[in-house]
């Protein structure tokens, strides 16, 4: 059944009826048709040193066309990224071909492989999504921009607030309905992760939403795409796909009513490690998902 969550904000407990949400079942399919990873990262490794960093390009118009970090230091030794090195500055490529940079403080760290380039706010301009650590504070989102001819911060959310204490990025989408777009991303997804979505408006980021249960990472590993975004009932507006806590289940959320609906849970019989492949779409979407145990399984209606 579709059930209303609730969130420290403004939504409330209520069970509601659902068309689909007992229709969706888990089959196990041939692991040999997927790559281990089963979504391929062809993205090109990205200059500067940092081990598996991927540079990230955009090919709609804007002001930023690619970017990626460099600069790897020892100075935070976290490793939930499967090793101690992180890095220390950001680089995009204007679209004029111009590089800009910017190096963070001997206290910060961008623990992170890849930043994400998206319009936030459609004004024309690109927003680079980071995971920015605090050596004494953990992780936040901190989103960066050019603005008279520099790269500079436009915003970001609160630390977490402890040193060792990460987040990891779930999707960016309207998923509101809106004409901008939110951030989700989950905090702590190895000890009690929180599902967060962020809207920012230009200035600032404000928290739109708050779940709890959820985990869309697997403690050392260089994979961060565990979730998918996709319009999971067919109503227009991208849903978004997450494990739960124990990566055991995927669990589908919808917040084009304006509050956060869990369409449902997909039980699986090992915990996802793998990135989420999205196939077809309408009533021909499905989920391709790889378990800690080797299997693969196709989540479809």
């Amino acid at each position: 059944m579709r059930r209303l969550l609730t969130t420290a904000l403004f939504f409330s407990i209520s069970i509601g009826s659902s068309q689909a949400a007992d229709e969706w079942k888990a089959e196990k399919i041939s692991a040999t048709s997927f790559p281990i990873e089963i979504v391929v990262d062809s993205r090109q490794r990205s200059p500067g040193g940092l081990p598996d960093g991927r540079v990230a390009v955009r090919q709609a118009v804007g002001d930023i066309k690619s970017a990626w970090y460099s600069g790897p230091t020892r100075r935070y030794g976290h490793g939930i990224l499967g090793d101690s090195i992180e890095a220390g500055v950001l680089n995009v490529v204007g679209q004029g071909g111009r590089t800009y940079s910017v190096t963070l403080p001997e206290d910060q760290v961008f623990e992170d492989l890849t930043p994400r380039l998206v319009d936030l706010d459609r004004d024309g301009t690109v927003e680079v999504i980071t995971l920015r650590s605090s050596i004494n504070d953990g992780g936040s989102v901190a989103i960066f921009g050019l603005r008279n001819d520099q790269l500079v911060e436009k915003a970001t959310t609160p630390f977490i607030g402890r040193s060792y204490r990460w987040l990891n990025i779930a999707g960016i989408a309207n998923f509101f309905g809106r004409s901008s777009k939110e951030i989700a991303f989950v905090e702590t997804p190895h000890i009690g992760g929180t599902l967060f979505l962020y809207r920012y408006d230009g200035q600032r980021m404000t928290k739109v939403a708050q779940l709890y249960g959820f985990s869309n990472h697997a403690i050392g590993s260089i994979e961060q795409r565990l979730s998918a975004v996709a319009d999971v009932d067919g109503d227009g507006v991208p849903d978004l796909a997450v494990p739960s806590n124990n990566r055991g289940a995927l669990r589908l959320l919808t917040f084009a009513s304006g509050s956060a609906e869990e369409i449902t849970q997909i039980h699986l019989p090992a915990s996802i490690d793998k990135a989420i492949a999205v196939e077809g779409e309408g009533r021909n979407l499905g989920f391709i998902v790889g378990l800690r145990d080797g299997s693969v399984f196709k989540i479809t209606r």
